[in-house]
């Protein structure tokens, strides 16, 4: 990421996941996007990744990543803000989001993927971190789409680019 990139994003921080959706709607009609993604883009990779949570993620961080790595950082990625630039490996590319999604079909499709949170147990095991409790899937999920909300930033004349 580039340093104009970096300063050009702005601070996120949620403590609920109906924050995520709350700042979204606000941002729809009047925003800019300061990485690669699009605002739909952001939201349906949001939306992919949730539904993981319940449906699985079908690939696995390599073994020694599993069972070393994630033992040491699982407590920074539920608790610090996440870094950006992680390259997914090739059999992570589904949660990807597509090429020409619509904001308001990603927006839709996030929103779809919080709500069943308020009505499923979440359960599927993280690729990275494993088995984890509700609420750490949730926090997780909150360090997550803080940090790619960080690349919509609002317009201040009010106008959509």
């Amino acid at each position: 990421m580039s340093a104009k990139t970096s300063s050009s994003r702005r601070s996120v921080r949620y403590s609920t996941l109906s924050d995520i959706i709350q700042d979204a709607e606000q941002l729809l009609s009047s925003h800019h996007t300061v990485g690669h993604w699009t605002f739909g883009q952001i939201c349906q990779h949001l939306a992919k990744t949730m539904n993981c949570a319940f449906d699985g993620f079908g690939f696995q961080a390599p073994w020694f990543a599993r069972w070393i790595i994630a033992a040491f950082v699982k407590n920074s990625l539920l608790i610090k803000p996440m870094r950006s630039g992680f390259q997914l490996p090739e059999r992570g590319k589904a949660i990807l989001p597509d090429d020409n999604i619509s904001n308001e079909e990603g927006l839709r499709q996030m929103s779809l993927a919080i709500e069943r949170f308020s009505h499923e147990v979440p359960t599927a095991p993280h690729p990275f971190l494993g088995k984890m409790a509700s609420e750490e899937i949730v926090q997780l999920q909150l360090r997550h789409a803080e940090m790619h909300m960080s690349f919509i930033v609002p317009n201040s004349n009010g106008q959509a680019k």
